[in-house]
């Protein structure tokens, strides 16, 4: 059994098993198509120094720790650990990393928000995508040539062929973003008491900064669960 979303830009489902483990546990989506590559270097450098700035205030870094926390928590349940701890430091000491536009859009949602983000390059995902929980074994090819094998109950992203994200352990190799990406899919899970509304402020970034430096237009910001704030 599944559960549909009626929106007209993605094909995307929850599944019942998903809804029945974990009740309101919010999962955003964003789509931003037509994107190209940067061209602007230092009016981006400029805009990360400002998100930069308002994510280092103490009242707004000290909400960002406590929801990396509670995925520092989430993570360690199933036996993981998680990747936002040490990005967290490493952000505060030396600043947003730079990798391509794509990939910077996405530490910074996570950042910012204290959430956690995944980007993919729409056009390979392979039919609908649906929002479920995994079964003891079951097998992702993970990015750089890793392989996922999921624990019953982890959270996970499927396309109509594979698992394409393993929440605990990453997203897959075949719909990671490249140079020629132009249709850019960002999606952000929260995991128990993280509340929606900081996947959305996490995802708004994103979508901003791919219209903002990458051109691209924004098709759609959707919540897909509800949850309960921290």
């Amino acid at each position: 059994m599944e559960e549909k979303k009626m929106v007209t830009w993605i094909d995307f489902s929850i599944s019942s098993a998903y809804e029945a483990k974990y009740p309101g546990v919010a999962f955003w989506l964003t789509l931003i198509s037509g994107c190209r590559p940067l061209s602007d270097s230092a009016g981006f450098d400029q805009y990360r120094r400002s998100l930069l700035r308002k994510m280092r205030k103490r009242e707004t870094l000290a909400g960002i720790s406590r929801r990396i926390d509670a995925y520092d928590r989430f993570f360690q349940g199933f036996g993981f650990e998680c990747p936002l701890p040490q990005h967290l430091k490493r952000t505060i000491n030396s600043g947003f990393p730079r990798y391509n536009l794509m990939v910077d859009a996405h530490f910074m949602a996570e950042m910012c928000a204290g959430i956690l983000v995944a980007v993919t390059d729409l056009d390979r995902i392979e039919g609908g995508l649906m929002l479920d929980v995994a079964h003891e074994g079951e097998m992702s090819a993970g990015m750089g040539g890793r392989q996922f094998i999921t624990k019953e109950g982890e959270i996970v992203l499927r396309d109509e062929k594979d698992i394409i994200c393993v929440l605990c352990q990453g997203a897959d190799e075949k719909t990671k973003v490249r140079d020629d990406t132009h249709n850019v899919l960002f999606y952000a899970y929260a995991v128990p008491g993280i509340d929606g509304t900081y996947l959305k402020e996490g995802l708004t970034i994103a979508a901003e900064t791919m219209a903002l430096f990458g051109g691209g237009d924004v098709k759609g910001l959707e919540v897909f669960a509800g949850g309960k704030s921290v």
